[in-house]
């Protein structure tokens, strides 16, 4: 049996459902449009939506998919609730860093209580309460809850909202080797959901951002709707958003030591300006940002010909916000906004990119005074450099570890899986007692998927002319029952008895029998573009036979009734 079946078929006439000619304000995607015009959603406020019964249908067997999925992988079902006391927050570390931020109130008891953003904090003092000995462990919990995140420029429809339903999941295990073995588990079942939701993804590496942890994976549907930008080389072999990836840099043959040597840059306070006037490539420049961390001034060296990465940056300083240092803030520490200097400056943290070791030496570096930079900087002598890493950002074109080609992509972002470790667990108590009866802390997983954010990306892969073209797995209903002359005594027997039957053996079926203009049901139909449609007129049964739309084959087929009936004993739900 179709684990969809329980819906049900519906008829038309009593069924709240109703399209749109216009399209919505401020539309930016196709998934959107389609959404509005079609009658899955209703904007109730910027990033909130109510979703109408022909679309909580199709969020509804997604969720049947992941919860199928999650249960076959072992996992145990929960329920944590929407709101959550601040005290938990605060024992995690996050109450003030989590971004964007917390949705808070205040009880009458003046208790300040969370909007859910996440589940981390309750679902790891649930276990805390709960496991004391090895043997409670492994387990993995799940749940499929609404969540709730202030975002700042919810946008796209419903790919990037305010409230959203999603399926989180945590894993709790003695060891990193369990831990593996949880966080394989929940690709594989990510694997199976996407692929039932018809859904290509790539899987690359990704930041972890407000969750933390140590390592993650983002799923990644490629299209060009997409917010996320991801590289992946050509070789097929790496993948990772644009805020994780590595790449090669180029190194360049030592150049002799040349005299530092103090020089005009009249109007120079940018890159290309600089490499204009002294007629310079950018690799033989360093150029240094000043950001704002938290309530420090940190200094950033990079080579020119390379991009600085804010999220490498921010990860390696554990920067709770990190933003440009203004103008004020560089006068305050005596710099020179647009010839800033590493040399010579003793007030102000520097961190450097690799690149700057790699060549070619003499370079040309602000001198923090206006209008004048050095040249001959020879990094080995004249920089005192103590903390260097990689914090430049991969671009297209660059070469992954491997020496392939990167290519940049846009994508959306369907599933995203964290190991966390013991980053939550140690602060929260969760412990248990292993075989010497020493207290160890719990390593964590955690694993996610928005619900309506997949519905989305599923219409944004399959998408054609104002039509949504869902896979039959997520489909509102798998067929659209369309009888032409209501009136017709004969052309409603057969529509019901078709209604019935197929209902009978596990298809779920929208029966348009409304007393409207044909039209106006085949620009619905056509909208709504179920896999099948079924057309049931009176020239038609004069002929014996009914007409069959098969979607996915784009042909229309005049079968007789039983040959109908047989059609659909053959296909897959």
């Amino acid at each position: 049996m179709n684990i969809n079946s329980f819906l049900g078929s519906k008829k038309l006439s009593n069924f709240f459902w109703k399209t749109y000619r216009e399209d919505p304000q401020n539309i930016e995607t196709e998934s959107h449009r389609l959404l509005h015009r079609a009658g899955f959603i209703s904007q109730v406020s910027s990033g909130i939506f109510s979703f109408l019964p022909i679309g909580w249908r199709s969020i509804e067997k997604i969720k049947n998919i992941i919860r199928d999925e999650m249960n076959n992988s072992g996992a145990l079902e929960i329920n944590m609730p929407v709101v959550q006391p601040s005290d938990l927050w605060t024992k995690s570390g996050r109450i003030d860093t989590f971004i964007p931020p917390l949705a808070k109130f205040s009880d009458r008891r003046d208790n300040e209580l969370i909007i859910a953003p996440t589940h981390e904090e309750t679902v790891t003092d649930m276990v805390a309460k709960n496991v004391s000995s090895y043997r409670d462990l492994p387990f993995i919990l799940y749940q499929i809850q609404t969540k709730y995140r202030e975002e700042p420029r919810p946008r796209a429809g419903l790919l990037r909202v305010r409230e959203f339903e999603m399926k989180d999941a945590y894993s709790f295990d003695v060891d990193e080797e369990g831990l593996d073995i949880s966080y394989k588990k929940m690709i594989d079942a990510y694997n199976n959901i996407f692929r039932r939701c018809s859904t290509d993804v790539v899987i690359v590496d990704a930041d972890s951002g407000a969750i933390g942890g140590k390592e993650s994976n983002e799923f990644i549907m490629l299209a060009e709707s997409g917010e996320d930008v991801i590289l992946l080389s050509e070789d097929k072999k790496y993948a990772a958003n644009s805020e994780k990836a590595v790449f090669l840099k180029n190194e360049y043959n030592s150049e002799k030591d040349e005299k530092l040597e103090l020089i005009d840059t009249p109007d120079c306070t940018n890159i290309d300006n600089l490499e204009k006037l002294l007629s310079v490539d950018k690799k033989n420049i360093l150029k240094t940002i000043i950001y704002k961390s938290d309530d420090e001034l940190i200094g950033c060296v990079i080579r020119a010909d390379y991009s600085l990465n804010e999220t490498k940056i921010r990860n390696y300083l554990n920067s709770t916000h990190l933003s440009l240092a203004s103008d004020k803030d560089l006068i305050d520490k005596n710099l020179i906004p647009g010839y800033i200097s590493p040399i010579n400056i003793e007030n102000i943290r520097f961190i450097f990119d690799d690149s700057v070791k790699l060549g070619p030496n003499n370079f040309i570096v602000g001198a923090n005074i206006f209008e004048k930079h050095y040249k001959g900087l020879s990094v080995n002598r004249d920089l005192n450099i103590n903390e260097i890493l990689d914090i430049a950002e991969a671009e297209e074109g660059h070469k992954s570890k491997d020496g392939s080609k990167l290519i940049a992509k846009r994508g959306i972002e369907v599933g995203h899986v964290f190991k966390l470790g013991d980053s939550y667990t140690s602060k929260m108590g969760a412990k248990f007692s292993d075989k010497d009866g020493k207290y160890k802390d719990i390593l964590m997983g955690c694993y996610g998927i928005g619900v309506g954010r997949l519905l989305a990306a599923c219409i944004e892969a399959n998408k054609s002319d104002n039509a949504m073209n869902l896979p039959i797995s997520i489909s509102p209903f798998s067929i659209y029952l369309m009888a032409l002359q209501t009136k017709d005594d004969e052309v409603m027997k057969i529509s019901d008895q078709i209604f019935q039957k197929l209902s009978s053996i596990g298809f779920d079926l929208l029966f348009d029998d409304r007393d409207i203009q044909t039209g106006v049901k085949f620009n619905d139909s056509d909208l709504l573009s179920l896999p099948f449609r079924i057309v049931v007129s009176k020239r038609n049964l004069d002929n014996g036979v009914l007409e069959l739309y098969d979607r996915d084959n784009d042909e229309t087929l005049t079968l007789t009734q039983d040959q109908i009936l047989e059609f659909f004993k053959n296909i897959k739900i």
